[in-house]
Parts: structure tokens; C-alpha cells; sequence
């Protein structure tokens, strides 16, 4: 099912495109360092588009990344105060 909507997004995603790019015919200088291309408009939002939508994705993967190595970072330190709270138990219960 949820292959289903992946492609039904993905045929949309394409319509819309299409549909753009039909509707911004005219063309547009696009100035990219030392290299000047001229693009129908409608390619060049969309291209846009879709370069914004890679960065947004790639800036949410790295975040999450973040998150995953915090996560480890307190299991690890949760362990270690378990262990030491163990010891300091076991510790007392012997000493008493």
C-alpha cells in the first residue's frame, strides 16, 4: 500500500512538473558562476524546486544523525551510572 502512494506522489509530482514547464514557456538566462544557460522558465523552477527539496533532505539526514549519535551517547552514559549505582548498592549491602 505504501508503495501505492509512493508512486501515485511520484506520478503527481511529475504532472505538476509538467504541467509548470507548460505553462512558463519563456525562456530565462540562468547565470551559474562562469556559465550562463538559457532555460525555459518552467525548467528552471523546477529544477530549483528540486534542488531545495535535496538540500532540505540532505540538512533532515544529518539532523537526524545527530539525534541517533546523542541517543547513543546517553544509553551509554545510562549504563554507566546503572553499573556505578549497582556497585555503590552491592557495596553498602555489604558493608552492613
Amino acid at each position: 500500500m505504501a508503495r501505492f502512494f509512493f508512486y501515485l506522489s511520484v506520478s503527481l509530482a511529475a504532472l505538476v512538473a509538467l504541467l509548470l514547464t507548460a505553462m512558463n514557456a519563456g525562456r530565462v538566462d540562468v547565470e551559474l558562476a562562469f556559465l550562463r544557460i538559457a532555460t525555459p522558465l518552467g525548467l528552471a523552477l523546477v529544477v530549483a524546486f528540486v534542488i531545495g527539496l535535496l538540500a532540505g533532505l540532505f540538512w533532515r539526514v544529518y539532523w537526524v544523525a545527530e539525534l541517533l549519535d546523542e541517543r547513543g551517547r546517553l544509553r551509554r552514559a545510562l549504563r554507566a551510572a546503572e553499573t556505578r549505582a549497582r556497585t555503590l548498592a552491592a557495596a553498602d549491602e555489604n558493608a552492613v
